[in-house]
């Protein structure tokens, strides 16, 4: 910046004092702009940018009269156990097992016989890995649905494949108003075989007492006065029976929204215990195929 001419006269005393005030305001609208600056890029999302491998979504079809249940159980916790950061599981009380005789508690949902009623299941328990049809594997011939002996294999295969989208949640609950918020994100590390997706957002449960046939093949669930101890029991989505629509699905695209869901003091009579919730958020082509 060039020195002006020592003959230009200086401003005065007025005019140098809104100088000076115009030179303030500069520096203010400066700072202020450094510091949305500084807020906007603060405001970075969570969901990993990394590719991926696929987790495991294990869906058990149980029932409280099943006496072949509590050693699936046991057999999808060990899955669980082995890869903790990479596997949910998630127990759907449906079927005729399910239904409860007088004076039995009630543990199914409004949602649990649609998505049974997708696998071709032939017998209980059932369970699907990531809603994919494992060849070889079914436990009627074709579907989803395998015995609990396959699901080992299922879970490793899945466990191995490169996924194409992250996904990752962040939940909070207002304990007054039992309002519970889901702020989930996903980014697509790689297109999508479909251009359109669905996010499921689920509400599971932990630590509910019942009655459960054949409990002595799961004992560590068995409880002082001989009830069970029932763990990650589907109890709502979210997102309705069969999720909400994602797209763009294209590598790079990213997504995000928030759910929210005020929950009740009791469903069929069992009581949320606010304290021993579960959110799972996983994201599909469709029905079916979790990816």
């Amino acid at each position: 910046i060039r020195r002006p001419p020592r003959s230009t006269p200086k401003p005065s005393s007025a005019a140098s004092d809104v100088y000076k005030r115009q030179n303030m305001y500069k520096k203010i609208l400066t700072l202020i702009a450094i510091t949305l600056s500084t807020i906007i890029t603060a405001q970075t999302s969570f969901v990993s940018t990394s590719p991926e491998n696929k987790n495991v979504v294990l869906e058990d079809f149980t029932g409280i009269y099943c006496p072949n249940c509590p050693d699936g159980h046991l057999k999808a916790q060990d899955i669980y156990d082995a890869n903790p950061s990479d596997v949910v599981l998630i127990n759907i009380h449906t079927g005729s097992y399910a239904n409860p005789n007088s004076g039995d508690p009630d543990f199914r949902t409004q949602f649990g016989s649609a998505i049974a009623g997708q696998t071709n299941l032939a017998g209980y328990p059932a369970g699907t890995v990531n809603r994919h049809e494992f060849p070889g594997l079914q436990q009627n011939g074709s579907g989803t649905a395998m015995s609990r002996g396959n699901w080992q294999s299922a879970a490793n295969t899945t466990l191995a494949q490169a996924s194409c989208v992250n996904v990752a949640a962040e939940a909070t609950i207002d304990i007054s108003t039992r309002e519970l918020t889901v702020n989930v994100e996903a980014y697509y590390t790689d297109n999508s075989i479909v251009s359109s997706n669905k996010i499921h957002v689920a509400l599971l449960q932990n630590n509910i007492e019942g009655t459960q046939s054949g409990s002595s093949a799961n004992p560590t669930q068995i409880l002082p006065n001989g009830n069970y101890n029932h763990q990650h029991m589907l109890r709502h989505l979210l997102t309705g029976q069969w999720g909400e629509n994602v797209s763009p699905t294209t590598t790079g695209s990213f997504f995000q929204n928030t759910y929210n869901y005020t929950i009740p003091t009791n469903l069929n009579g069992i009581a949320y215990d606010l304290f021993n919730l579960d959110i799972v958020v996983f994201i599909s082509e469709g029905n079916q195929e979790i990816i």
